[in-house]
């Protein structure tokens, strides 16, 4: 009588199989999360590069010349009593709430904050008060009524009183700074003999 054998060999294909199943069920679920951490890194790196590029361009720029008003007729005791500039954005620029934005007036002896004049109630303000500044105009504007938003292809004519007016031959700066992207600095020089209205380079 021959003794019973246990024959396997049905089994080895099969369990080869499973085997292999196994191991590209692992490689698939492996690479997907690999691929998933792949894809949601560049997205952050694509997300801070765009950031970093809005936060460090200046989305603003001057239309025209800048003026210095309110002086006198030439002689040597007149001074310069508003800067006036119009601004509208950058190509490409975002709208800027002009609500947010702070204007800062520097010379060899004196920094100040100029204080917001214009207001979303009453954009457009005629002149503003020593130590602030105003929206005195608006241009292009998209929107009635008029809003403080500077949006593309608008201007905003602004004009700025600091406190301690600019004497002849003054070399200032004034800085603006939106709420969103970089600072964008208007430095000038008084000429040395100061009209009622004078181009200042």
């Amino acid at each position: 009588m021959s003794p019973l054998k246990s024959n396997d060999e049905g089994f080895t294909g099969l369990e080869a199989a499973i085997v292999l199943i196994a191991f590209v069920v692992v490689a698939a679920v492996f690479s997907y999360v690999v691929l998933g951490a792949g894809f949601f890194t560049t997205q952050k790196a694509q997300q801070t590069v765009h950031t970093s590029v809005e936060q460090s361009s200046s989305t603003l720029e001057i239309v025209g010349n800048v003026y210095g008003t309110g002086g006198g007729n030439g002689g040597s005791g007149s001074t310069i009593q508003f800067v006036n500039f119009s601004m509208e954005l950058a190509p490409g620029g975002t709208p800027i709430d002009f609500s947010k934005v702070v204007m800062v007036f520097s010379n060899a002896t004196t920094l100040e904050t100029l204080s917001a004049q214009s207001t979303a109630a009453n954009v457009i303000v005629q002149n503003p008060t020593s130590g602030g500044w105003s929206i005195t105009g608006v241009q292009n504007s998209p929107s009635t009524p008029t809003s403080i938003l500077l949006q593309p292809n608008e201007q905003f004519q602004i004009s700025c009183e600091p406190s301690g007016q600019i004497p002849a031959n003054d070399v200032f700066t004034i800085e603006v700074r939106p709420s969103v992207g970089a600072a964008f600095s208007i430095t000038r020089t008084a000429p040395a003999a100061i009209y009622a209205v004078n181009t200042l380079y």
